[in-house]
């Protein structure tokens, strides 16, 4: 019982304290059995679990799997076979645990990103519960082994909350702070090569920097994209010069409280977050962009992770639905997004 007070207390602190209320507190039980017992109008795919919160989802194309990753510390796999065409649900296998990282026991894992060229995958691990502890590890895909594990922040180094992940085409990653507002630049041997900073990246008001730095995307032209959850900025920071800029949103849209992300192209990023999905697009090399279309998937289960399979933009739930006994029944979605 002490542990899941933790949890919850950890909750309210972080990332997920707004967005958790704004999806659940107003949805009635009924409602929430309603939507359980109906079959999704897009392809779902069903796992199930032995924990009930899950946060990044990545699509590994090679080897035919969602990668997972858990906040109880850890990541699994959700083998998928052939494509299953006009099909809504599919039960999928249970859930298999890869490895959970016994040097970083305590820790939630969180973001994660497939680095491809290099075989392996790069994960972000945290304390969530006291901001003290931030890391990035990078494990072989083949073997599990992990390449390396760099410290970016502890006790002394103030509050720090370590959240998503990117890669550019050398190997670097770029890991947001959602409570600190930076990001870490890690070498593709693991050392920190720099902090980014800016003034940008921090708003007026408390409550607008609850939940700072999120989703990040490497874009190919050599910058990256990062979304601030609270306030719902956009990033356009230079990878080499390190240049902050706000991307301008025209048309009306917003992107506040916005999770996870992904480049659909050079031209268009899909968010996750609440509502579940909405697709933004520039014009002009992203000095401005516009939220174009949006998704709205099941609201109790927070859309927290967003990944592209065969073509098609699947989202990743935190939350999932008890299934007796002592399992967890979760879901990655594929999301069809309405022109707004």
């Amino acid at each position: 019982m002490e542990s899941k007070v933790h949890v919850i207390l950890s909750l309210k602190r972080n990332k997920l304290f707004m967005l958790l209320c704004f999806s659940i507190s107003a949805i009635p039980l009924g409602y929430v059995l309603h939507l359980e017992r109906s079959l999704s109008d897009t392809h779902v795919y069903e796992y199930v679990s032995h924990g009930w919160f899950r946060d990044g989802a990545k699509w590994d194309d090679v080897d035919r799997r969602f990668l997972v990753s858990y906040l109880e510390g850890g990541v699994g796999e959700i083998k998928v076979g052939d494509d299953h065409g006009d099909v809504v649900e599919v039960e999928v296998e249970e859930e298999r645990t890869v490895f959970r990282d016994p040097d970083l026991a305590g820790n939630s894992s969180m973001g994660l990103v497939i680095d491809r060229p290099r075989n392996r995958l790069l994960l972000v691990h945290a304390d969530v519960i006291g901001n003290r502890f931030g890391a990035l590890a990078a494990y072989d895909l083949s073997t599990w082994n992990r390449v390396f594990l760099t410290k970016l922040c502890g006790p002394g180094d103030g509050k720090s909350l370590a959240d998503d992940v990117a890669v550019d085409g050398d190997g670097n990653a770029y890991v947001t702070d959602a409570k600190g507002s930076k990001i870490w630049k890690v070498g593709v041997n693991g050392d920190v090569i720099s902090v980014i900073t800016s003034p940008l990246f921090t708003h007026k008001g408390w409550y607008e920097n609850l939940v700072a730095l999120n989703g990040i995307v490497y874009h190919p032209n050599g910058f990256f994209l990062v979304v601030h959850t609270m306030s719902g900025a956009l990033y356009k920071v230079d990878a080499k010069t390190e240049e902050v800029k706000l991307v301008k949103l025209v048309g009306g849209g917003s992107l506040r409280l916005s999770d996870g992300m992904v480049l659909v192209s050079e031209r268009v990023v899909a968010v996750t977050g609440v509502p579940s999905g909405r697709m933004v697009e520039s014009k002009d090399g992203w000095e401005t962009a516009e939220v174009v279309g949006s998704y709205r998937g099941p609201a109790h289960r927070l859309a927290t992770a967003v990944t592209i399979k065969d073509g098609k933009i699947y989202l990743g739930y935190m939350f999932g639905s008890y299934r007796f006994p002592k399992k967890w029944k979760h879901i990655i979605a594929q999301a069809v997004f309405q022109k707004n």
